[in-house]
């Protein structure tokens, strides 16, 4: 049976996760949230792992999800979930798009779509932020000081490369924890 509602729980996330991988990430919270099947700390942990290695964001914290809660079986069936709803979507608009691509409506729905995968972005960005700033298990000092410290590396330089992000969150991570 849990295989069945891993499956469903990412089904749901995978049907209305408009806007890719972070847009994911407030369906994470909530699915933790109703069914304790893991904490907001977990979500901000599992975010970091699912950036640092290859593959899209939302496929690689499915899988780790359902791989925490029921294994290997656990985590195909939580991936399979996620992504089954945009096979079939995908499916369906392009044929859609082959015969209505240039009528006004078509082209309105695309606009609003992206507002709203904006506001799933920026609430997962929001609900991140404080997870880790303030409701982390780990000290508030701590969050704040490494929040800063990214901060004002940003405001010195914005043209870094990712891999200088990633080597530096790790250094900042292993100093201060």
């Amino acid at each position: 049976m849990i295989y069945l509602r891993l499956f469903w729980e990412f089904f749901k996330t995978g049907l209305f996760s408009i806007g890719g991988g972070m847009a994911t990430v407030p369906f994470l919270f909530e699915m933790g949230e109703r069914t304790n099947w893991f904490t907001s700390d977990f979500v901000t942990s599992m975010l970091a792992i699912s950036e640092s290695t290859p593959g899209p964001l939302g496929i690689n914290m499915s899988t780790y999800v359902g791989y925490n809660i029921a294994g290997l079986f656990g985590a195909i069936c939580s991936c399979s979930g996620l992504v089954t709803p945009s096979i079939i979507i995908i499916l369906v608009i392009a044929k859609l798009l082959l015969t209505y691509n240039e009528k006004p409506l078509v082209k309105t729905s695309f606009y609003y779509l992206r507002s709203c995968s904006t506001g799933l972005i920026i609430y997962a960005l929001i609900k991140i932020l404080l997870t880790t700033l303030f409701i982390s298990s780990k000290s508030n000092t701590t969050g704040l000081i490494i929040y800063l410290l990214l901060c004002i590396i940003i405001a010195l330089n914005r043209k870094v490369h990712p891999i200088i992000w990633i080597i530096l969150g790790a250094l900042i991570s292993l100093i201060f924890t």
